[in-house]
């Protein structure tokens, strides 16, 4: 599994960079207060927050008296030039925005629904508006993308098949539905055969992040929203730029102060593995305490070949203790003795937070 990789879209001057900026916790991208402030794509890592991998670098320290370092799963971010309508015509940065976009993995879309007028509103109007625009742009080079296909699709029999089904994904594009959410329509075999080698831009997960103002109750809300059929959650980016220059600890206090139960970042993480089904299994040892980030559902043997290939191929057993367990108890013999350590095969399906050690056979 490689890196998850997510692109921030929208409108120019909706808060992009400044969300950028703030999630990277360093000023790498240009914020300013003019369309097309980022023109080439600015790609970042961040880490991923997991306080519980402080919890278990503490118990190893007791445990062996030694600290170990901590490797946290990472997201790669990349910050996409502002798209305007006409963009599949090569309006504004259009081509551009729409290559780098088929690199990514899924799409944050950026909604300006904040009421500073300062910030000059080109091409903006109203949160409804300006999304349709984006989504209409992608759907249209979708379509074009498809009907490109259909013209190349060769005859014979197989290629009647194709086209079959090329044509009904152009009237399901036509008509306004995502390639994404027209997989569940097609079979399985078909889709992987014939639609996912096009990297349509509508074939992935999007969802929204709207930029309110610093008052906007929505901030409070811990849980998301739904918009146009996709998840949504709700920040305030110049908060956030703010949030990021402060301690981790002086940032909870300030957002207890404004009563906001969860800083931006940490919602656009659980927003980004909740849609895409991720959870974390965490490692924990004199060499290091690591989360490792794998698709809801995975087996055991499958989480192995998360670390390497070769774990999963000569994988014989899991040794598998709860998170909870083992800060309780304080260390992988204790949760032995108290029960608490489970062998587990193949099959076993990985939930998040388990702590595990994979017991590997010899080539």
């Amino acid at each position: 599994m490689s890196q998850l990789a997510v692109g921030i879209v929208g409108l120019p001057n909706v808060g992009k960079s400044t969300l950028f900026n703030s999630i990277l916790k360093r000023e790498q991208a240009l914020s300013a207060n003019y369309p097309f402030a980022t023109i080439d794509p600015n790609i970042g890592i961040v880490d991923v927050p997991d306080s519980r991998l402080e919890d278990l670098q503490q118990a190893v320290l007791k445990e062996t008296g030694k600290l170990p370092p901590i490797v946290r799963s990472t997201i790669e971010f990349v910050d996409i030039a502002g798209l305007v309508k006409g963009a599949s015509k090569g309006e504004g940065l259009g081509n551009q925005f729409l290559s780098t976009i088929r690199e990514v993995d899924m799409i944050i879309q950026v909604v300006r629904d904040f009421s500073d007028e300062n910030i000059i509103r080109e091409h903006s109007k109203n949160p409804n508006d300006d999304t349709d625009v984006i989504n209409s742009e992608l759907l249209i080079k979708d379509l074009e993308t498809i009907e490109k296909k259909i013209k190349t699709v060769s005859k014979g029999t197989a290629a009647h098949k194709e086209a079959g089904i090329m044509e009904q994904v152009r009237q399901l594009v036509s008509s306004g539905k995502f390639a994404y959410d027209i997989r569940a329509l097609l079979d399985e075999k078909n889709y992987k055969e014939f639609i996912r080698p096009l990297y349509l831009l509508t074939d992935k997960e999007m969802v929204y992040v709207f930029n309110v103002d610093e008052t906007d109750e929505r901030l409070k809300e811990s849980t998301f929203a739904e918009y146009k059929g996709h998840l949504a959650t709700y920040i305030n980016a110049k908060l956030e730029s703010e949030l990021s220059s402060l301690s981790a600890e002086d940032q909870q206090s300030y957002l207890a102060e404004l009563g906001i139960p969860i800083s931006g970042l940490d919602k656009v993480i659980k927003i980004c593995y909740q849609k895409l089904g991720l959870i974390s299994f965490l490692t924990a040892g004199e060499k290091e305490v690591r989360a490792w980030e794998i698709h809801r559902g995975m087996t055991a043997q499958q989480a192995a070949g998360r670390i390497h290939g070769d774990f999963e191929k000569n994988f014989i057993k899991a040794e598998v203790i709860k998170f909870a367990d083992y800060i309780a108890v304080g260390s992988r013999p204790a949760a032995r003795d108290a029960g608490k350590l489970r062998l587990e095969g193949k099959e076993y399906i990985v939930q998040d937070g388990d702590v595990i050690e994979f017991k590997i056979g010899s080539n």
